[in-house]
């Protein structure tokens, strides 16, 4: 089978494909497509395409035919250990915090994370591996030549800076309501676990749980306000038996614990990109010791700015 092929034709057609269809239309199309210009068009714009999926993704009841790929680094990211981490939209300011510290955290010990590039909570996810100088991978409902939502333009060019966006749709497919639950289970499949930690009743992030408990993986609720709305769909997932997640060791995290006397200290405060040019040490090095520093509560960070905590 042609999986570039087919899932050109998926994206053209706009059907949901996971094998060839029977049909004249599709015949015609294999007959007329030359993989090898439209791989190297892929290329001239920055994108790839692989067939070869990893083994929890492929695993998946309907594994895509293949993905589209956005990014510098290392295919074989995608079979790394992974934690998905997925919400509402129209998160609070606590679950915000919380979404952003827990990827933090997994991200410094070396998990990949995983999202949805959504605002609200799946945002934050990525913004936090970022802060930890990690990876992390945001998965579209639309072309790998979008940023669905605009706003998240930016941060979708600084994923791809050392992690992966990737799509199962190719260049030029609008973003559709039909789409987003189907790149839910890419999400949920690409991750041992999944973490939702605010959901309304009806949110999609409840259908990424779903499909991840489908598929035999562990699934994490953040337990909330009984009289919130945000927390109406992560309490349902820990009365129907999710587990309960109140901090990243609850993953099985241990984050290191800084050096006792970490010379950053002395230069508080400051920003993160105050703090490189005043040692000269590598940006990711920084994030990751700032990050160890505020999980062991030694300093707090603001508006970017961090300080010694009192």
């Amino acid at each position: 089978m042609n999986e570039l092929a087919l899932a050109v034709f998926a994206s053209e057609t706009g059907v949901h494909l996971l094998r060839p269809p029977g049909t004249a239309r599709w015949r015609d199309h294999l007959r007329a497509f030359d993989a090898r210009a439209y791989e190297a068009t892929l290329a001239e714009r920055g994108f790839r395409f692989t067939a070869e999926l990893p083994p929890l993704l492929r695993s998946i009841h309907d594994p895509p035919v293949g993905l589209f790929v956005r990014g510098g680094a290392a295919l074989d990211v995608l079979g790394r250990r992974a934690v998905a981490i997925v919400g509402a939209r129209a998160c609070s300011g606590y679950g915000a915090s919380v979404a952003r510290g827990l990827a933090r955290e997994a991200a410094a010990s070396g998990l990949v994370v995983v999202s949805g590039l959504a605002r609200g909570i799946d945002g934050e996810a990525h913004r936090g591996a970022l802060d930890a100088g990690g990876t992390t991978v945001a998965v579209l409902g639309c072309g790998i030549d979008r940023d669905y939502p605009a706003a998240h333009a930016d941060l979708a060019r600084r994923i791809a800076e050392t992690g992966l966006v990737v799509s199962e749709y190719a260049p030029g497919v609008e973003p559709a309501p039909w789409r987003f639950p189907a790149r839910n289970r890419i999400v949920a499949g690409l991750a041992g676990a999944t973490v939702v930690v605010e959901a309304r009743e009806r949110s999609g992030a409840l259908i990424t749980a779903d499909l991840a408990l489908e598929e035999g993986r562990e699934v994490f609720a953040v337990p909330g306000e009984i009289t919130s709305p945000l927390s109406a769909g992560t309490n349902a997932l820990l009365k129907l038996g999710a587990a309960p997640l109140t901090c990243a060791a609850d993953l099985g995290i241990e984050p290191a614990a800084p050096a006792a006397g970490s010379p950053l200290l002395g230069l508080l405060p400051a920003t993160a990109d105050e703090l490189v040019r005043l040692t000269g040490r590598d940006a990711a090095d920084i994030s990751r010791e700032l990050v160890e520093l505020e999980l062991a509560g030694r300093v707090v960070a603001r508006d970017g700015v961090y300080r010694g905590s009192a």
